[in-house]
């Protein structure tokens, strides 16, 4: 950070201590802080003038904090932005992200991440400050900017984005290293006919300048799948380049990848998908259950009502643990989950999980060993976490094994880690299968499994839990013949409470 210049800070939250805290913080590593304790003033400094970063609360009682990101980002684009909350979701994230926030900064932050992130962000400005310098400038020299050797094109080699910039006779005569990957091309040489070697729609969008005598002034976009299977979508936008005389000289385009943001989207139709089958089928149920004991008519034993009343309480049952699972994946995404950490002895959960399920190791008639290791040493974690972790797998190991089937659950030392291995002879996984299998909302699908329930979500939470304390998960599996996941928590008490 140049020390002859201090990077200027709008801070916009409610929450009075926040402000004062982070401003005393912030000014002592050089920045001027100025603070708004509502959106209305947010608005009013944050338009008033162009301040280098702004961080601003989603949630205030006057005015929303998207609408503060949005009247800022109109007046000064150049400002980077980030939303500052506790209760992001994904629709806030797709709609700040279009607005223009650079990310989000989850409550509550430690002063390291609010310094990490303001740190990338004044690097991410200056870079903006510089583009657009070069943007005025290559409006009365557009060829000649390709060959200079210059802090201009330091810049523009080092954008993540992907830049291109062809004239009007399709001529390539500036682009960046990040233009190759976008583009799927192992070079570009400067002055070569560029346009027979891009994407269909990308030369379309090009075209809708070159090939029109209108004078263009706005901008397209088009979104792409460049990669099977949503591994990696871009956003092209194209914008003309006009000499001082107005007339066109060629056309910039610009290439961003979106698929993390195609990822949340396609999460959310994955959770409404599923949410609308799961929640069909019980409520359904139920309320056939319901209208059964209204209707007086109907004449129930009370060996039926017993039947219908266990039969509703396990739908709902099912209900309440997909609910649970939704809320402890939106506490991990957005960082919110309270621990208590303390010494755990894993032989212990493991002996109570079992307890929890004998009716339905007893009910498939299941052998279940455990063996564990002499002097297996302790673990320093949150309780409720390691209990659903366990709880998660040695579920599926029953749930998912046969008749008479067997699981085996072996625990020690290994390295730095204790080492718990779950290991059924079950219906086991295809290799398409393993690869998505800590993927959110994903069940394996077929003949063996069509009439187990559940929502896809448990392994993805087994994943996030065992990553959280800086663990590993290994996985072996056999269609037909079984699963085995192998799970390494250290043992030591180097964890931070989030």
């Amino acid at each position: 950070m140049d020390n002859n210049y201090k990077p200027t800070v709008l801070i916009v939250d409610d929450e009075k201590g926040l402000r004062l805290g982070a401003k005393r913080l912030l000014t002592g590593e050089g920045y001027e802080v100025t603070t708004a304790e509502n959106g209305t003033e947010g608005i009013k400094y944050g338009t008033s003038q162009e301040f280098d970063l702004a961080i601003i609360d989603l949630k205030m009682p006057d005015i929303d904090g998207l609408e503060v990101l949005k009247r800022i980002r109109e007046k000064y684009p150049n400002t980077v932005c980030f939303i500052a909350t506790a209760y992001a979701s994904y629709e806030t994230a797709i709609e700040s992200t279009k607005i223009g926030a650079q990310s989000y900064i989850p409550k509550p932050f430690t002063p390291e991440e609010l310094l990490q992130h303001l740190k990338e962000g004044y690097s991410k400005r200056l870079i903006l400050l510089e583009a657009e310098k070069w943007q005025k400038e290559r409006e009365e020299r557009l060829l000649e900017v390709a060959f200079e050797k210059t802090r201009l094109n330091t810049i523009i080699n080092s954008i993540t984005d992907g830049v291109l910039v062809v004239n009007k006779e399709g001529l390539a005569v500036l682009f960046n290293p990040a233009a190759l990957h976008f583009l799927e091309l192992d070079k570009i040489i400067v002055e070569e006919y560029i346009l027979d070697k891009l994407h269909p729609e990308i030369l379309e969008l090009i075209n809708k300048f070159l090939t029109t005598k209108k004078q263009e002034l706005k901008s397209y976009s088009i979104q792409l799948e460049l990669k099977p299977n949503r591994e990696f979508f871009i956003e092209a936008t194209a914008s003309p380049v006009h000499h001082p005389g107005n007339n066109l000289a060629g056309v910039a385009i610009v290439f961003k990848d979106i698929t993390e943001l195609k990822r949340i989207e396609l999460i959310k139709s994955q959770f409404v998908s599923m949410v609308s089958h799961e929640l069909k089928a019980p409520i359904a149920a139920v309320y056939g259950f319901l209208k059964l004991f209204n209707d007086d008519s109907i004449m129930l034993t009370d060996m039926q009502r017993k039947e219908y009343e266990n039969r509703s309480m396990i739908r709902l049952d099912g209900l309440l643990k997909m609910v649970n699972d939704l809320l402890d994946i939106s506490r991990m995404e957005l960082k919110t989950v309270r621990r208590e950490i303390k010494e755990i002895n894993i032989p212990d959960i493991i002996h109570s999980v079992l307890e929890l399920f004998q009716l339905e190791i007893k009910n498939k008639k299941l052998e279940v060993n455990l063996n564990i290791e002499q002097n297996v040493h302790n673990v320093f974690a949150d309780s409720d976490e390691i209990n659903r972790l366990f709880t998660n797998l040695i579920s599926n190991a029953i749930k998912y094994n046969n008749d008479l089937g067997l699981v085996n659950i072996n625990i020690k030392t290994s390295g730095n880690f204790v080492e718990t291995e779950i290991k059924d002879s079950g219906i086991g996984l295809k290799p398409e299968e393993k690869t998505k299998l800590f993927s959110e909302f994903f069940r394996a699908k077929n003949e063996k499994t069509k009439n187990i329930g559940g929502t896809g979500l448990g392994l993805s939470i087994v994943k996030r839990i065992v990553d959280s304390y800086s663990g590993k998960i290994e996985v072996d599996s056999e269609y037909g013949e079984g699963t085995s996941f192998r799970i390494y928590l250290p043992f030591t008490n180097d964890v931070i409470e989030n």
